[in-house]
């Protein structure tokens, strides 16, 4: 029986209007019902899941959310943490100054200023109206090496994005876990953060066993955790190399692929 279930956001909880279906709403609720502990495992920030939380009662004093792609493990509502790992100012410098040298824009989240670039962009605003939070402008100056960072994008048009990829230096794998989120979306964590990391460590928090979670994802950050579950789902409309180490590959987002799976393997 799964006991643990996380669930990616964009390209599988959410259809491409960013609305969720009924029937997948009545799977998770079923599931939980059943006592099940279904979370949401995102690249997001909390504030930008929390009416999706909300809308799928996820909300309670025991309820739990995976931000930043397990950089930040909390419960929802007195958003207490359960296990954070974090980038510095130091590595923000570094990064910020390897887009100027790559020719793409950049933001960051921090801890005490929110989501930081030098200029707003066009996939700045997206991440901003994704999320429903503020920019805030910051030549990053005045972020101290030390300065706690959740993690650090890279955001350009897709062919401009590409051609940074295939130009990063190799320390770079070396020193963070990247992860290409959408095609105008490349995201740098501490190298010890992925979602497969945080599923792990909120399973231990929960005293849940390893073959008793079961998660959903689609793209390339959802990865480790698909890997590292009893059961993991692949998307349909997923990368290949996600669903080419899934356990099962479910329909589409736009066709209730997360409650297909619900229902065949925790409410049969």
């Amino acid at each position: 029986m799964y006991k643990l279930i996380a669930i990616d956001m964009d390209g599988t909880l959410l259809k491409e209007d960013k609305t969720v279906s009924e029937r997948t709403k009545n799977a998770i609720k079923a599931a939980k019902e059943k006592g099940v502990q279904v979370v949401i495992a995102t690249g997001r920030p909390i504030d930008g899941v929390t009416r999706y939380l909300e809308e799928l009662d996820m909300y309670d004093e025991n309820d739990c959310v995976l931000t930043y792609n397990g950089g930040l493990v909390l419960k929802t509502k007195s958003r207490e943490v359960i296990s954070k790992i974090a980038l510095t100012g130091a590595d923000l410098h570094y990064l910020h100054n390897l887009s100027k040298e790559l020719g793409v824009n950049i933001h960051a989240f921090s801890d005490v200023h929110g989501l930081i670039t030098p200029k707003n962009s066009k996939y700045t605003e997206v991440e901003a109206n994704i999320n429903g939070i503020e920019i805030n402008i910051n030549d990053y100056s005045d972020i101290e090496d030390d300065h706690s960072i959740i993690k650090v994008m890279m955001i350009d048009e897709p062919e401009i994005l590409q051609k940074a990829v295939d130009n990063l230096p190799k320390e770079v794998y070396d020193k963070y876990t990247v992860v290409r989120s959408t095609p105008y979306f490349l995201e740098f964590l501490n190298k010890a953060v992925n979602k497969g990391t945080g599923v792990e460590l909120l399973a231990k928090h929960l005293g849940v066993k390893q073959e008793e979670i079961m998660t959903f994802g689609d793209a390339g950050n959802d990865l480790d955790m698909i890997v590292y579950a009893g059961m993991g789902v692949a998307m349909a409309n997923g990368f290949d190399e996600v669903k080419e180490v899934a356990n099962y590959i479910t329909d589409s987002n736009e066709n209730d692929g997360v409650a297909k799976a619900i229902e065949k393997f925790v409410l049969k």
